[in-house]
């Protein structure tokens, strides 16, 4: 294969790409909208949520219900076709991504202000209502992102352009994870939420003075209809793997995750029966759980550059799945903080490995002439299984106990591996292009 031309597009390749990556204005970007995107999730989806309802007396099968109510997250390859063709109309003059984004953005600020002063322990119907609201906006507000960040620059700045967010990303968890369970032990909720509400704010900003990405030219036809906007993304991956392997694909992806989220909703309210503070839960799950998950996508990231994803594959879903059995850990020595420690070091180091195999392995999947769309689709199905099950958590553990449950969350992962087997020889690395020289 002959050497890049002269004045090819700068490779953002290895350490000196990312750290190149990171000087450019749309890296800071990303860094801030992926603030935004995680700042909120905690907060109206998952631990820091649940924390907040079970600190208030709720009931455990209760608080997996109400859980429910942020389903939003997992539909939103829905209006993803609206997303792309259309701008948001009263703000149609800052362009198609930022007009959308500006709303979501402004749209989670407020439910999380009204989110503050809600009153769980007096009646949930209020507070189930914020939730839908937020969960709404914010799935709308990462769809927009991650169109965004794939028409910002090339596609070989896409995987520096994708670690920026990330970090932007997991530092938003470590706000809205830790950051609002310190202010709820050293003051109330209400200011915990109020003060989640200001810091999205950072986003609002950057979405106001960031650029509107060049509107992509597509490479096929797209019919305007509500076939061509629904169905023929969906056909286009069908056609293209074939139907008993696109079905297995798409029944892995669903499978992938299931391990650990079947447990994401009862894990705080697990820390609290447990005998930790909120204090303990910020510091040990908000703080030192992400930036272990930090160093595990770093290491997925460079296991998936050395090996590829098929055999990360199979890493990343034994290891998924076996970290649920460090919990057992903390169920039989409760109020232990090394238990704490080690539990969520094995639990966060092969969520963030897995979350970047996966990401890494869907975007092999999608046809970019419908990124968004497909993109969508499969972190929904990604998340749909485990979600809907974590919301009937609370029955399971309140029939059996903690540890039963966690030993039934391992076993998930059978599915997962005979699918894998089945399309082992089926999955295909992609073959990497030549990077191109530096610039002088």
């Amino acid at each position: 294969m002959s050497p890049a031309p002269a004045g090819a597009p700068v490779s953002y390749k290895g350490w000196a790409g990312i750290r190149r990556a990171f000087a450019t204005p749309s890296a800071g970007t990303l860094a801030l909208l992926g603030f935004g995107s995680g700042l909120p999730f905690l907060l109206i989806a998952s631990q820091t949520l649940s924390t907040r309802l079970r600190d208030v007396g709720m009931d455990l099968h209760s608080i997996g219900l109400i859980s429910l109510a942020s389903f939003f997250y997992l539909l939103k390859f829905l209006w993803a076709p609206l997303l792309d063709r259309h701008a948001f109309p009263l703000l149609g003059f800052m362009g198609r991504r930022r007009s959308w984004l500006l709303l979501s953005q402004v749209g989670v600020t407020v439910a999380l202000f009204a989110l503050a002063f809600s009153r769980p322990e007096l009646g949930v119907a209020g507070l189930v209502g914020w939730v839908l609201f937020a969960s709404f906006m914010g799935a709308t507000q990462d769809s927009v992102v991650d169109a965004y960040r794939i028409e910002i620059a090339s596609e070989s700045a896409q995987a520096a352009l994708a670690a920026t967010y990330i970090l932007g990303y997991r530092i938003g968890l470590i706000v809205g994870g830790a950051g609002a369970l310190y202010l709820a032990q050293f003051s109330d909720w209400r200011w915990a939420y109020m003060a989640m509400s200001g810091l999205m704010l950072l986003p609002i900003l950057a979405t106001l003075v960031c650029r509107e990405p060049a509107i992509p030219q597509a490479t096929v036809e797209r019919r305007i209809d509500f076939v061509g906007a629904f169905w023929q993304p969906i056909s286009s991956f069908f056609t293209h793997n074939g139907p008993a392997v696109a079905l297995a694909l798409l029944l892995f992806v669903g499978f992938f995750k299931f391990p650990d989220q079947v447990i994401g909703v009862m894990a705080g309210p697990f820390y609290l029966d447990s005998g930790f503070t909120k204090a303990d839960i910020a510091t040990v799950s908000k703080l030192f759980g992400v930036w272990m998950g930090v160093v595990g996508a770093f290491a997925g990231g460079a296991a998936v550059a050395a090996f590829g994803f098929r055999r990360m594959l199979l890493v990343a879903s034994l290891g998924v799945a076996l970290s649920n059995l460090a919990f057992l850990l903390m169920a039989q020595h409760p109020g232990q903080l090394w238990t704490f420690y080690a539990a969520l070091s094995a639990d966060n180091l092969f969520q963030g490995f897995a979350g970047v195999v996966l990401v890494a392995f869907m975007s092999s999947l999608t046809d970019r002439n419908f990124t968004a769309t497909q993109y969508g689709l499969l972190v929904s199905l990604a998340n749909l299984p485990g979600k809907f099950v974590g919301g009937v958590s609370g029955y399971i553990v309140e029939a059996s106990s903690y540890s039963t449950f966690f030993i039934l969350s391992a076993l998930t992962v059978i599915p997962t591996l005979l699918l894998l087997a089945w399309l082992w020889r089926r999955i295909v690395d992609p073959v990497a292009p030549p990077a191109a020289p530096p610039a002088d």
